[in-house]
């Protein structure tokens, strides 16, 4: 059943526009995931999803709602996260989830989602003085105590360490577990990897790709990586005739060759160093990373819109 419908969505700030024509669908009881640079459109598409910013033109639906028009209903419907969500220094988090549980008919029980969340034992400590994964904890929890069908979690492990982010994937999963769909926006290629059911590419205001994460990678020039430090170089124009192989490069300081291609590159590769009596130290072969989709599908200059200060 699709909970979140987005069709040609368009929004400009002072005539630059920052989502050109984006669309799609969001599953429920999925993690959906949204992809792009910096600047890209990503928190402005979210924020018309939350109805927080009103589209200039096109389609957005929150459970076949108007987030703008039926904006009560749709925040009964939908949480959110924002990328910089603060809270007042000196508010508590027994205040602050208290306050938020008054906003709402039916809140959830905000002493479960505190149990839940690894925060009881933080209900008399001051924002001010949690922790950055602390502070992620009761954003999460804050998104929920209305009780959604779906949550927005935007940019949510940024600044984390990695034991932080770690921690929250799998509170991310437990969300999801528990019935509710998830739309995340990051740009931390192995989150995306390992959470979203589908992601959506973002370049530019602009869908560059959809699909799931393995569906992306496959999309890659070179969805397998060859990787080894010769015994002794190989000639170039050996290199260039390798079948399938999309790039080749070398690394000037240990003399590390990579190879990117596909499964006949690989038996290409080794033919080649047999003939030649070549030893591979350190041969490594493993598949393309939703690092490699995502730099094929993006162009690697800055986006204009972020460079002028147009909102991502």
């Amino acid at each position: 059943m699709t909970v979140i419908e987005v069709a040609d969505l368009r929004k400009a700030y002072s005539g630059r526009p920052a989502v050109d024509g984006v669309g799609f669908t969001v599953e429920e009881g999925e993690i959906f995931g949204i992809l792009g640079p910096n600047g890209a459109g990503k928190t402005t598409t979210v924020e018309c999803i939350a109805g927080l910013r009103a589209p200039d033109a096109g389609k957005v639906r929150v459970a076949g709602l108007d987030p703008v028009a039926d904006h009560d209903e749709v925040t009964r419907i939908l949480g959110t996260q924002l990328q910089e969500s603060e809270l007042q220094a000196k508010l508590t988090v027994r205040e602050a989830l208290e306050l938020y549980s008054a906003f709402y008919d039916r809140p959830a029980d905000w002493r479960a989602l505190a149990e839940r969340l690894g925060l009881t034992d933080k209900l008399t400590t001051r924002f001010a003085k949690l922790s950055g994964g602390q502070k992620q904890r009761l954003s999460i929890a804050l998104a929920l105590i209305g009780g959604p069908r779906v949550v927005v979690l935007d940019e949510l492990t940024t600044g984390l360490d990695p034991r932080a982010r770690r921690d929250t994937w799998r509170l991310i999963e437990e969300i999801r577990a528990s019935g509710v769909t998830v739309l995340l926006v990051t740009h931390f290629m192995e989150e995306a990897q390992r959470l979203c059911d589908r992601i959506a590419v973002i370049d530019r205001g602009r869908l560059a790709a959809l699909d799931t994460p393995s569906g992306l990678i496959r999309r890659t020039a070179g969805s397998t990586v060859i990787s080894f430090t010769p015994s002794r170089p190989l000639d170039p124009a050996d290199l260039a005739g390798l079948p399938g192989a999309a790039s080749t490069a070398t690394d000037a300081r240990d003399g590390r060759l990579t190879v990117n291609g596909t499964d006949e590159t690989v038996n290409a590769v080794i033919t080649l160093l047999a003939r030649h009596r070549i030893t591979a130290h350190q041969l490594r072969v493993s598949d393309a990373t939703l690092d490699d989709a995502f730099l094929d599908l993006t162009e690697t200059s800055a986006a204009p819109s972020a460079a002028k200060g147009v909102p991502a």
